[in-house]
């Protein structure tokens, strides 16, 4: 369907702030004042965009975001922090709307002083550019070492009021959960209470960009911001409305999340590690982790080679009570390991073709319990190597 959202317009320009020329600044624009919700990084290292949103969005207003690639204004200082604050200015200005309804984004480079007066200078065009189908432009213009934009668009509908949720993402390196490196903006024509958005909107994160990793790093400037302007008529507040957002909303992000995992930098697969029977769900989520984070493993997925050892020795290292003799191992359904033991060539060389596929699914059973995680991961490739040994350059 299309990536429109009723009440809000959107656009793009390149302002300048990339080497390449492409699109950098984006905006998105909810023609009415809209709640607002925000999940951001928990890396200590906060980026001035993050330390300026996570202020700003207690108010749980916003009217306009603006995002920009090529630098992320992190490891600046007091300067950094000004800088947000004369983007938001600008946008703000240009819109003709209060200036604490602006929240920003960065993307790029660490440690770089953003270049705000290119910023300013765009920003008119920017703003007088916006239009229904602009979404697609905001994901295009947040592209980093991303090899294509990452937008999904649901609807459903409650008696004779239909509601849209529609989405853009970055992010294919630096991807750990707690968040990815990564910026999510999601907009929406459900009505709502900042309190009843906020805990939707954590919930769907829990489930989908906290359940994911492309390299173990977790980045300063991971941003997930919501704006619900309530023009469907619909709101959080009637039960059968929130559970079906939530329903929605929770399948946008997962798809999301998903595209970025297959995106990861370099990745050639897309590898989702359940671990199963165990004692609590937070033992299965670190096996899994742990599994999903292995340079060995993640290698060996991009050789397509079945070396099941490595995932055993990842997940003795774990540090979570297990069993050695009560381990299975499965690439799909071929069973490698059984009671901690191969199962020899045959299933060896059956497990090398579901390598070959671009998704498949590694099923570690510890059976020692009912609980279970799945986090999905990808290869870890020579391309990873090469693009971050000269990402500044």
């Amino acid at each position: 369907m299309k990536l429109q959202v009723p009440g809000f317009v959107a656009g793009a320009v390149a302002a300048g702030l990339r080497k390449d020329g492409n699109k950098d600044l984006g905006m998105i624009f909810s023609e009415v004042p809209a709640c607002a919700a925000g999940v951001f990084t928990t890396n200590q290292v906060q980026a001035a965009p993050v330390l300026f949103d996570k202020e700003r969005i207690k108010s749980g207003r916003c009217q306009a975001i603006v995002a920009n690639s090529g630098n992320a204004n992190a490891c600046t200082g007091k300067r950094g922090i000004e800088d947000a604050e004369a983007v938001a200015r600008s946008a703000a200005t240009a819109l003709g709307i209060p200036e604490e309804l602006v929240l920003v984004a960065s993307t790029g480079v660490i440690g770089r002083h953003l270049n705000v007066s290119v910023i300013e200078t765009a920003m008119p065009k920017l703003a007088g550019q916006l239009n229904a189908a602009g979404l697609y432009d905001v994901a295009q213009a947040i592209i980093t070492t991303d090899t294509f934009p990452k937008t999904v668009s649901k609807q459903s509908s409650i008696g004779d009021k239909t509601f849209t949720v529609a989405a853009v993402a970055k992010g294919a390196g630096m991807i750990l959960p707690d968040m990815a490196t990564m910026l999510c903006f999601v907009c929406t024509d459900i009505g709502a209470e900042p309190h009843l958005l906020g805990q939707a909107l954590k919930d769907a994160v829990t489930a989908s960009f906290n359940a994911i990793t492309v390299d173990g790093d977790t980045s300063t400037n991971d941003t997930v911001l919501l704006l619900a302007n309530g023009l469907s008529g619909l709101n959080l507040k009637e039960a059968a409305c929130a559970a079906a957002f939530q329903k929605i909303l929770n399948e946008v992000l997962f798809a999301l999340a998903l595209q970025i995992v297959r995106d990861g930098e370099g990745a050639t697969k897309l590898v989702s590690i359940q671990v199963k029977g165990t004692s609590s769900k937070a033992d299965a989520t670190t096996v899994a982790y742990t599994v999903a984070n292995s340079p060995l493993v993640k290698t060996a997925l991009f050789g397509e080679d079945a070396n099941w050892g490595r995932i055993m020795a990842a997940v003795g290292r774990a540090g979570v009570p297990i069993n050695p003799h009560t381990i299975d191992i499965y690439f799909d359904d071929v069973c490698m390991v059984k009671d901690g033991l191969g199962c020899g060539e045959e299933t060896e060389a059956a497990a090398t073709t579901v390598l070959k596929a671009d998704h498949f699914t590694i099923t570690i059973d510890l059976r020692l319990g009912s609980e279970a995680a799945t986090i999905h991961t990808c290869d870890l490739s020579t391309d990873y190597v090469r693009i971050n040994a000269d990402y500044r350059s």
